[in-house]
């Protein structure tokens, strides 16, 4: 049986595309179209689209430039290369009664295992190193609860199971071309386990000072478009006395003067 032809909607997304629609969205709460929330709920649905008809609404309100999809970025050029093949720093995270900490720059092994019974802990991946390019973080969570945090162009699988507790699966998606492979498992049983998807830090300062930026240009506009108008002003209102004296002043006939 031939299958029918796709629409246009229903053909799969590449990583090109989610790649133009992710730029479009840093224009727009770089340019104050969206607010920091907006962007990072709809980024991180873009990263995990996988079809046309699921990139579409969400910059269906913004301009996108009508520019063809970029070619997928080399892993060297996007900056993973780098940060792949190091020695790992930590292999575990225990937490009984208290909490533990991962975050910052540290390197993951390939195998990581936490572990948190009464206490919490905090995996952050946004700007670690990985030992090997696929990684699996497991993580067990008994009466206590485990935070793990990953960039949105990460690639990042969810497989955990929840007893009388959480294990929440919506931090899944694709990542950009030669993103680290990460995998998260385990159990959370009366606890929980979360997995979601934040900008680095860098990331973040750097749409900040360009929405300063642009809300600087805009007010200088603003002040310079005011300027304007008051010098039109004045000068119309200069002219309208000047008519009216013209106007007002006596003329002179030929008998005044004798």
């Amino acid at each position: 049986m031939t299958p029918e032809p796709q629409t246009g909607l229903e053909m799969r997304a590449s990583d090109a595309e989610r790649e133009r629609i992710a730029d479009a969205l840093r224009d727009g709460v770089a340019e104050g179209r969206l607010t920091m929330e907006e962007f990072e709920e709809r980024l991180d649905a873009a990263y995990r689209a996988r079809t046309h008809a699921e990139l579409e609404p969400l910059v269906r309100d913004l301009p996108v430039p009508g520019r063809p999809a970029a070619a997928p970025v080399p892993a060297a050029e996007g900056g993973w290369a780098e940060r792949i093949g190091a020695t790992p720093t930590s292999r575990t995270g225990i937490a009984v009664m208290g909490g533990f900490q991962r975050k910052g720059r540290w390197t993951v092994a390939r195998r990581f295992t936490s572990f948190v019974f009464w206490g919490g802990g905090e995996i952050d991946l946004r700007e670690a190193r990985f030992e090997d390019r696929d990684t699996v973080i497991r993580c067990f969570a008994i009466m206590g609860g485990i935070q793990v945090t990953a960039p949105p162009d990460m690639d990042v699988q969810v497989g955990g199971v929840g007893i009388m507790g959480a294990f929440d699966h919506s931090g899944s998606g694709e990542g950009s071309p030669g993103s680290p492979r990460v995998t998260v498992t385990g159990l959370a049983l009366f606890g929980g386990v979360a997995v979601e998807r934040k900008l680095r830090k860098e990331e973040r300062q750097r749409l900040k000072e360009e929405r300063k930026r642009l809300q600087a240009e805009r007010h200088a506009e603003r002040r310079e478009l005011r300027a304007e108008r008051h010098a039109e002003r004045r000068e119309r209102h200069a002219e309208r006395r000047e008519r009216r004296g013209s106007s007002e002043r006596p003329s002179l006939e030929k008998g005044d003067w004798d």
